[in-house]
This record gives C-alpha cells, sequence and structure tokens, in this order.
C-alpha cells in the first residue's frame, strides 16, 4: 500500500492543474475507488460520506454519468456522439464495502458502475464480496463486471521471480483463466481489463489482446480520449488524503 500511495504522488507531481475545457466530448474522466469501509484504513481507503459527496460534486457542476462501455465504444469511433460533460465510474478489486456502503448510494443516485473484480479475492474473507453479492450486484443493472487479472500481482516483481516459460504460464492465468473465471461464474462477457498497480509493457499489453479484451485502463491524472492506445487509457484514482487535488483537475476539464 505504501507503494501505491507515493505511485499517487508521484503522478499528481508529474500531472498538476490541467485544464480540458476544450472539446469536453472528447475528453471522459473515468474515476477510480477501492475501499469505503470507514472502519477499514489504508491508503486506499474513502468515506462513503465523502464517496456520496464527490458524485452530488460531479452532478452540481453539470458532468453527465455515463456506463463505462458507451465510453468504450466512442473511444473506439463505434460512437459518435456522448451527453454534455461525460463521466464515467468504477471501482476495482471486489471490497465488500462495495455491497454495504456503495451500492445503496449507487441505488439512490441511479449511477452506473463497473467493477474491475479479481477471482482470487472473491469469498476470500469478510473484507471481499461473495459471488453471491456480486451476482445481487450485477443483476441490479447499474453494476458492469469487468476483469482485474487472478490475483492482482505486481507483474515487474513477478518477472524477476520467474523463467521466461513459468512467467509466460503465469500471465495466461492472470489474463486468460481469470476472465474465463469471471465469465462462467457471472453469466457475462469480459472484454475490458483493469491494470493491477497500473503496470503494464506491450507484452502483457499483447496477451490481453489475445485473450480477448478490448481496452485496459491504468492509473493517470489524465482524462481518457482517443489520443490513447485502446491498452493505456488512463482513469483518475480517488483516494481520501488525494481526493480535493484530484477534483479539481477533473472539474477543470
Amino acid at each position: 500500500m505504501r507503494f501505491i500511495y507515493f505511485f499517487i504522488i508521484v503522478l499528481t507531481m508529474m500531472f498538476p492543474y490541467v485544464s480540458f475545457a476544450n472539446n469536453s466530448n472528447r475528453n471522459i474522466p473515468i474515476i477510480l475507488y477501492h475501499n469505503l469501509n470507514p472502519t477499514v484504513p489504508g491508503s486506499m481507503t474513502i468515506t462513503p460520506q465523502k464517496f456520496e459527496a464527490n458524485l452530488k460534486l460531479l452532478k452540481d457542476n453539470g458532468f453527465t454519468f455515463i456506463p463505462l462501455k458507451e465510453a468504450v465504444e466512442f473511444l473506439q469511433g463505434k460512437r459518435d456522439t456522448l451527453p454534455p460533460r461525460p463521466v464515467v465510474l468504477t471501482a476495482d478489486d471486489g471490497w465488500e464495502s462495495v455491497y454495504t456502503y456503495m451500492y445503496p448510494i449507487i441505488k439512490k443516485l441511479n449511477i452506473p458502475i463497473t467493477l474491475f473484480i479479481y477471482p482470487e479475492s472473491i469469498s476470500s474473507g469478510k473484507h471481499f464480496l461473495s459471488w453471491d453479492q456480486l451476482k445481487e450486484l450485477k443483476n441490479t443493472g447499474l453494476f458492469d463486471i469487468q476483469g482485474h487479472t487472478y490475483s492482482h500481482p505486481n507483474f515487474k516483481i513477478i518477472k524477476k521471480k520467474l523463467s521466461p516459460a513459468a512467467y509466460g504460464q503465469f500471465v495466461q492465468k492472470e489474463l486468460f483463466t481469470s476472465k474465463k473465471i469471471l465469465e462462467d461464474k457471472m453469466g457475462i462477457k469480459v472484454t475490458l481489463l483493469a491494470w493491477p498497480f497500473g503496470i503494464y509493457n506491450d507484452y502483457l499489453e499483447n496477451e490481453a489482446k489475445k485473450a480477448g479484451y478490448v481496452m485496459a485502463f491504468t492509473i493517470g491524472y489524465h482524462t481518457a480520449n482517443q489520443s490513447f492506445k485502446p491498452m493505456e487509457q488512463p482513469r483518475f484514482m480517488i483516494v481520501d488524503k488525494l481526493d480535493d487535488q484530484t477534483f479539481k483537475i477533473i472539474l477543470e476539464y
């Protein structure tokens, strides 16, 4: 977690407050959350109250929440137009707080959201979603389920520990097997991927394409747009300590 927080700080320094005022329909902020449980401290935690305040702030400033799949169609050039000031909501990992804290807020405000899930976490402990909870969320029509590898690895570290052949097998499980598990368990088609820790390279991108992912998302303080490669679309990660700074960037676009 310390690595992730340091990574956020570096990104903030690299991409200070930027205005995206021009051609707003071609720039789409994709926002990333993790844990909303206030009793589980960590650099990825944000309170439910702040989460709801964030969503209301965006609505009050004229943003329109759209499903990630609509944004993907636009980024692929398959959709010509989007609503004024589109914004996309995502959440990673499979924290149980998505069901306990996020679900009531999403339902009340009627906002679509994509959950990027790594199967190893599901039904694995008290702080993670169960498969039944995940199915209930999917059945609301507001929660889309997509891939986040199998075990949420740091690919850079794992590659140093394994032989080339073993690493290739590892990547197969993380990208191919995880996708099939989600599809079989949830009865869905998984076509989108979120890179754990925002780590990717040409090899991983090519393997993701082979697995059937059409677009992948990383972490970066930019709006998604057609100038980014399909496997490298950025998202704004929201954490409690940098919440206000991040929203200044988003609201200026």
